[in-house]
């Protein structure tokens, strides 16, 4: 099977994170299996998702390993003119929800898998398929736990989210987290004499955007970022449950995003300190104010150097004679700081497309893909490195 028919199948399977991804392994277990290679299956704690992870070649070293999730973003109250799970071929391009992020380099790698073990490769070939990538990277630390207690790590990583082929050598670290804002509820004709939980939230949010201008002013800056600065991003707001009643909980999840040389946690401290003193001005109305504030998820940058051997390795592989940074998170940091393992990003299609109705990736990526991958099976069967 070639890249396109996989896809086709990969889209087929609707694995939005908030459900289960089963089928979808079930079917690349069957598809490498009939190619006799086997797979490992790293299931979640329910059971109801599972990372992949299958090696082709000798067993006895290390290989490259390619990378890439098999969940995709809901499309709810989403404006698709085109069956979103299922695959609708159109002018060079080839529709639907995961085309470019990531079912296409999914293909991709599974079909140079299936290429490969009729290959006498002396470097082996890694495919790692992980879970729950669009919530935060969360379902590939079981992997990355099986790959640390392995006797051998992958001397490479590509991970293939949408570059447009381009070798990408970084991207920021994301910090979660979550502000619960108390106050005092009461009658809303009575509000002075209560504590308005959604003013103290508004409050949080001012000094989150004061440390937003901050960073923009004084922060440490990289110029192959498009926004070259660490940013601070208010997402989502939950309060209040009638308009007569002054709310006395107000929730602020928010987000910091940052450049290798900025510090995350060393940012939340700052703002941690700003909760504190916007709670203990509150306190002379309501004795029970606070703001308090909890990380929900954090995984950490890619800043891989673009002279080092792996970067050179990739750029050989694809033709590339510059690099880039991307804006988006990847599993490839997790996989460069717990597992030591060099990690790029290199995949086909472009983040334009992801994430939106009718998101697509072209015919002509997919080729540039393939291509790439076939460029790296020759130069496993000469046994790099």
């Amino acid at each position: 099977m070639d890249s396109i028919m996989i896809l086709e199948q990969l889209i087929s399977f609707p694995t939005v994170s908030r459900d289960s991804n089963l089928d979808l392994i079930r079917y690349v277990v069957d598809l490498l299996g009939e190619n006799g290679i086997a797979s490992q299956l790293i299931h979640s704690a329910d059971g109801h998702k599972a990372n992949l992870f299958a090696t082709i070649g000798p067993s006895d070293g290390p290989g490259i390993m390619l990378s890439g999730h098999t969940d995709v973003v809901p499309v709810d109250g989403q404006n698709w003119t085109l069956p979103p799970f299922e695959m609708t071929a159109r002018d060079g391009k080839l529709y639907g929800r995961g085309a470019a992020d990531m079912k296409g380099f999914v293909a991709s790698a599974l079909a140079a898998c299936l290429k490969a073990s009729k290959m006498p490769l002396r470097t082996p070939l890694h495919v790692a398929l992980s879970y729950d990538e669009e919530v935060g990277c969360l379902g590939v630390h079981d992997l990355i736990e099986m790959l640390s207690a392995a006797p051998r790590r992958p001397l490479l990583c590509i991970v293939g989210e949408p570059t447009n082929m381009q070798v990408a050598t970084g991207h920021k670290g994301k910090l979660a987290a979550r502000a619960v804002c108390k106050g005092r509820e009461g009658h809303s004709a009575l509000a002075p004499l209560a504590l308005n939980a959604i003013h103290l939230g508004c409050d949080f949010v001012r000094a989150l955007r004061d440390e937003q201008d901050r960073l923009a002013r004084e922060g440490a800056r990289d110029g192959d970022y498009d926004i070259p600065y660490t940013t601070v991003h208010v997402g989502k707001i939950n309060a209040g449950v009638a308009l007569n009643i002054v709310p006395n909980l107000c929730v602020v999840d928010f987000e910091i995003r940052n450049v290798a040389a900025d510090d995350a946690a060393g940012i939340l401290d700052r703002l941690r300190g700003a909760a504190a003193r916007i709670a203990a001005d509150a306190a002379s109305i309501a004795s029970e104010a606070a703001i308090d504030i909890e990380i929900t998820n954090t995984y950490p940058g890619l800043n891989t150097p673009t002279t080092s051997d792996a970067v050179a390795f990739v750029k050989s592989l694809t033709g590339a004679n510059s690099t880039m940074k991307v804006a988006f998170g990847t599993e490839g940091g997790l996989f460069s700081r717990d597992l030591g393992t060099p990690s790029v990003v290199c995949g086909p299609g472009s983040m334009a497309q992801g994430h939106k109705p009718d998101e697509y990736v072209s015919v002509e990526q997919l080729r540039r893909c393939d291509e790439m991958l076939e460029r790296l099976l020759l130069r496993l069967a000469d046994g790099w490195p």
